[in-house]
């Protein structure tokens, strides 16, 4: 059997899921009907969701100033689709709206099943894509000048998405890594997330990353791997991501050891703009 990256789960994160740091909302709590909308936090983040229809493969990856944040934003099923639910974020409706994909309903009826009685509907950011590529995405209308810049960018069988973005620049820079690196699934998606971070990525800070990944023949995620605290989230991701032995990676150079960081000269957080 293959090694599952599982990732450092730290205690500092275990008391916040553990109700400690009061109203963390675990993407392990039970889920009821789509319209009830639990209260939650702000996940602001930015984030990446793919599918690779020739193989089967589907995954996510995500970084934000939010602990643990790459076990409640993403959710992928295999030979399903995907869904980041982010901003004003709502972990209980991920593995819903996957029953929905399963049932054969469109990315945008998904979306608009989520939305439709929701009061706080302009205040979320969600990304939907299912297996055979097709995706939609709601931003966040009435984010805060705290949560801008905010955006989103759709390409051949992948969604990049943010809030409380350093600028655009992190959102085109997830997409063109995505695009052009070499490798396998796994190791694109880690690229893009490297990418935007190098391009700056969450504008308050870099506590928390993650990735997942879900294959058709495999139960539950194939791939996993998180930090969830961290001075230096995404850059502590990749590294371990290096040292991590999995046949999900290919032969990006990126995720090779020894490792070392793509963006040194990398731009320092700094609050929005009135």
């Amino acid at each position: 059997m293959h090694r599952i990256a599982k990732g450092w789960f730290l205690t500092w994160a275990l008391y916040h899921l553990a109700g400690g740091g009061g109203g963390f909302v675990s993407a392990e709590q039970p889920v009821g009907d789509l319209h009830q909308v639990p209260s939650g936090e702000i996940s602001a983040t930015f984030s990446i969701v793919a599918v690779d229809p020739d193989s089967g493969l589907v995954g996510m990856a995500v970084a934000s100033k939010y602990p643990a944040v790459g076990r409640v934003v993403g959710y992928v099923r295999a030979g399903v689709g995907g869904i980041c639910t982010q901003h004003h974020h709502v972990p209980a409706w991920g593995e819903p709206a996957l029953d929905r994909l399963a049932e054969g309903q469109p990315p945008e009826q998904v979306i608009a099943d989520l939305l439709r009685d929701d009061p706080g509907r302009e205040l979320r950011q969600l990304a939907v894509i299912d297996m055979a590529g097709r995706t939609a995405i709601h931003n966040p209308t009435q984010a805060p000048v705290a949560s801008r810049y905010w955006a989103a960018m759709t390409g051949r069988f992948y969604c990049c998405q943010g809030n409380t973005l350093q600028g655009r620049e992190v959102i085109t820079e997830m997409a063109r890594a995505y695009e052009e690196t070499s490798g396998s699934f796994t190791d694109r998606l880690m690229a893009a997330l490297v990418a935007g971070d190098c391009a700056g990525g969450d504008h308050r800070g870099r506590l928390a990353a993650g990735i997942r990944v879900a294959k058709s023949d495999q139960p539950g995620y194939w791939f996993e791997l998180y930090v969830d605290q961290s001075d230096d989230a995404v850059m502590e991701l990749a590294a371990a991501y290096a040292q991590t032995e999995h046949e999900a990676k290919g032969d990006w150079p990126g995720g090779k050891p020894p490792f070392t960081s793509p963006c040194p000269n990398r731009p320092e957080n700094r609050p929005p703009q009135e």
